[in-house]
Formats: C-alpha cells, sequence, structure tokens
C-alpha cells in the first residue's frame, strides 16, 4: 500500500474535493440501494449498504486525514464502524429513542449483526483499494 505522505498542498486540495464527492456519491448509491433493493440481486440488496456507509466512513476520514497515509484511514474507519456496530448490544431507552428515527438508524443501525462487521470491513478495504488508484493517478500525472 501507498504509504508515503501527500504533502503537497495543491494534491492535498485536489484529493480532499474527491473525497468529499466520493463520500456524496456513497451515500447517494446507499441510501438507493436500501430504496430500490427490490431491483436488486438479493446478495447486492442484503450486503450493499452496510458496505457502502462503510465506504462512506473511509471517504470521510481520507477527507480529514487526506495528508496521512491510506493505513491509518482504514485503521480509524474500521474502529468508528466497530464502535457503531458493537454499540448496538446497548439497549438503553435514550439511544433506542435516537435509533427510532430515519437519521439515528442509519448512522447508528438498530441491532448488532455479526455479518455487518464483514461489510464494513469489506466496504473499507474496497474504497482503500479505490483510493490507492486515485493516488497513484494523481502521482503519475504530476
Amino acid at each position: 500500500m501507498a504509504s508515503e505522505r501527500l504533502s503537497t498542498n495543491k494534491t492535498s486540495r485536489t484529493l480532499r474535493k474527491t473525497y468529499l464527492i466520493s463520500a456524496v456519491a456513497v451515500i447517494f448509491w446507499g441510501l438507493a440501494s436500501r430504496k430500490y433493493g427490490q431491483y436488486l440481486p438479493l446478495f447486492l440488496a442484503e450486503n450493499a449498504g452496510d458496505a457502502l456507509w462503510a465506504m462512506m466512513v473511509y471517504f470521510g476520514f481520507r477527507f480529514l486525514l487526506a495528508r496521512k497515509n491510506v493505513q491509518n484511514s482504514i485503521f480509524f474507519s474500521l474502529l468508528f464502524s466497530f464502535v457503531i456496530e458493537f454499540s448496538q448490544l446497548y439497549q438503553a431507552d435514550w439511544i433506542n429513542q435516537i435509533r427510532s428515527t430515519w437519521l439515528g438508524a442509519l448512522v447508528l443501525g438498530k441491532g448488532f449483526l455479526t455479518a455487518d462487521l464483514i461489510r464494513y470491513t469489506v466496504g473499507i478495504l474496497i474504497a482503500a483499494f479505490l483510493d490507492l488508484l486515485l493516488i497513484r493517478h494523481y502521482r503519475s500525472s504530476k
């Protein structure tokens, strides 16, 4: 993996814009995968939403940490996603009220599923792979 830091301000700004656009696009695809899941193959309908959620988390961390290496964003994305998933084991009334809202359910989920940990990992690794391709493209175009 590319562990070098991206040091130029211009490259960092360009990548930040790309990460922001990627996060917004992934949000759109994730919401669409939930709304139109009946039109997708069963495997995608069951798994795409969580993988896309994790990809959005990854691109969010890349937006914040554009000058850091990819491994940092993978680590923080996995940590964040896993903490959110394990937090679903906590079922107090106050947090369940938040989870009962549309936005609360999207961000915090509703119930712990081990399969979600796998979906998050796959989504983050796919996003990191795409990110490495993007970084390679920007370095080769210099």
